[in-house]
């Protein structure tokens, strides 16, 4: 690759040097006659066939790689001109809003900094609810992701949802089932003259069994022993 001082006239007839007059091959009006062998020294013979020039005026030979200019993709160097293929470029963010043209791929040179979900705009890594049991974060990609939130199991059998809460709660604590009726845990209960019932835990945890624990056995004894009297 070099570049070209002279310069050469758009029919290619006539080259000018800063060392030689106008000289033109074949021009009758010419006073003298130069071979290009005579001016090699000077300019650089007629390339057509030979080579290719960039914008900038630098040649290369057939079979090069070059880039023709700023914007454009490389090229290869051929007898026939330049062969010129766009390679395979990546895919521009669908959320990038300046993209820079100047050169063989466009490139993303700014994203948006914020993401659009249902109408509203939201900061990036900004957290969001947008319902009791919905949460959401804006990514810096662009993209909102959200989790939906898992509710413990609860300590009671009748559990209340308030407004704005995702997760009930047990407004009269812990409790659970003596057959139909609803009794508090941590106290035996005595549901009616034979039967004394209490709420029981899973093993190891805090977890109120749904149904309780009764006894009827004394009751019975009692009763038997009257008859028998």
């Amino acid at each position: 690759m070099f570049a070209v001082e002279s310069l050469i006239s758009p029919d290619f007839s006539c080259i000018l040097t800063p060392h030689i007059a106008e000289t033109c091959i074949g021009s009758p009006t010419s006073d003298v006659t130069l071979s290009l062998d005579a001016i090699d020294e000077y300019a650089y013979p007629d390339y057509r066939g030979k080579g290719c020039m960039d914008e900038s005026g630098f040649v290369f030979a057939i079979g090069e790689q070059f880039t023709p200019g700023p914007s454009t993709c490389p090229c290869l160097c051929t007898d026939e001109g330049p062969l010129c293929s766009k390679p395979e470029c990546p895919k521009v963010h669908p959320r990038c809003i300046k993209v820079d043209t100047s050169q063989c791929c466009p490139q993303c040179k700014e994203k948006k900094n914020y993401c659009e979900f249902r109408g509203k705009i939201y900061a990036s890594l900004e957290e969001f609810k947008v319902s009791p049991c919905e949460k959401c974060r804006c990514e810096p990609s662009g993209e909102v992701l959200c989790s939906v939130a898992a509710c413990p199991q609860t300590e009671c059998v009748d559990p209340e949802y308030e407004p704005d809460q995702c997760c009930p709660i047990c407004k009269s604590g812990p409790n659970c089932y003596a057959d139909t009726a609803v009794i508090p845990a941590g106290r035996e209960v005595k549901i009616d003259e034979c039967t004394i019932c209490y709420c029981t835990y899973e093993e190891g945890t805090w977890q109120i069994e749904r149904q309780a624990t009764c006894s009827k056995n004394e009751c019975q004894r009692t009763v038997n022993n009257k008859q028998n009297v």
